[in-house]
């Protein structure tokens, strides 16, 4: 497990994501030898996380690490030893769809900025809400890749969920945010590499403490970081922005993960086509016909 961690899992986006499951898995499975383990070790495992109430997801993922890690060994160090792990995918359920209204997002930002110890927050938050990148893109974030003369963020194959080069575009709020990061850097760690850093220069690997905290304080229940990227999404949907243009900024390998997701919060779009009926007649065919079309048709 060691060696995977050191080794291909430090090529993933999701390697922080690793070495948490890592750390539930070894308490476990520290000591036993691989190929003593069998199918009821793993129905084990997972009955024990259930019992501590953990997600699906969270159990899918800590299952995936150790599967992984097993295939890895198996295929290149040449190891002759079982995978009990295949195959135990638990189901998990329909994905949350919570966004923030605009009085919720302005809510969380202003009890952001009363959270201690946690300056960056209030912009870590803007960004998010105004231009959809995920938390982890956000906190990976290099000076290097932002471009404010073009208001662009550039955001390499293995910061992006689809593995392509891409770019974000940045609106007058995220702008801000990037310009406040960059004026705290200039005053306090000036040759940091990162957008978002403490005073030391060093990276700030995670917000969720703080952001709970400011959800506390805003009285807002059930939201987590990534819904930020959800919120961006549902906004730009309800605007009247068009389902290929949402994708496109979103950054989605496939425009029906945007369909699926945000196409329910445009039903004016919905009501808009289904007028073309009252504009038209229907034809033999049963399709329907424009009045121009009509006329044309005779």
């Amino acid at each position: 497990m060691v060696a995977y961690l050191d080794g291909p899992s430090l090529e993933k986006r999701s390697h922080e994501r690793d070495l948490y499951s890592f750390k539930q898995l070894a308490p476990i499975f520290k000591g036993r030898e691989l190929a003593s383990l069998t199918g009821a070790d793993a129905r084990g495992y997972i009955a024990k996380r259930k019992e501590d109430r953990v997600s699906a997801a969270t159990v899918n993922k800590e299952l995936g690490l150790f599967r992984a890690a097993i295939n890895w060994a198996k295929k290149e160090l040449e190891w002759d030893v079982p995978n009990p792990f295949e195959g135990r995918k638990l189901k998990e359920p329909v994905g949350r769809s919570r966004w923030l209204t605009q009085a919720e997002a302005a809510a969380l930002i202003q009890a952001a900025e009363e959270v201690p110890k946690a300056g960056h927050l209030p912009d870590f938050i803007r960004i998010g809400l105004y231009t959809g990148m995920r938390p982890g893109e956000i906190l990976g974030l290099e000076w290097s890749r932002v471009d404010l003369s073009r208001n662009l963020i550039y955001l390499g194959p293995t910061m992006q969920k689809n593995g392509k080069d891409g770019s974000v575009p940045l609106n007058e709020r995220a702008r801000e945010a990037i310009i406040s990061r960059a004026r705290f850097q200039a005053s306090n760690c000036p040759a940091s590499p990162w957008v978002f850093c403490n005073r030391d220069g060093e990276r700030i690997a995670s917000i969720k403490k703080g952001f709970a905290s400011a959800c506390r304080l805003a009285n807002l229940e059930g939201v987590h970081p990534h819904d930020l990227r959800r919120t961006f999404g549902s906004w730009l949907v309800q605007a009247g922005v068009p389902i290929q243009a949402v994708s496109a900024l979103l950054r989605h390998s496939d425009i029906r993960i945007t369909d699926r997701v945000y196409a329910h919060l445009s039903p004016d779009s919905l009501r808009e086509a289904a007028t073309v009926l009252d504009r038209g007649a229907v034809s033999r065919s049963g399709f329907t016909l424009p009045k121009t079309a009509r006329e044309e048709a005779g």
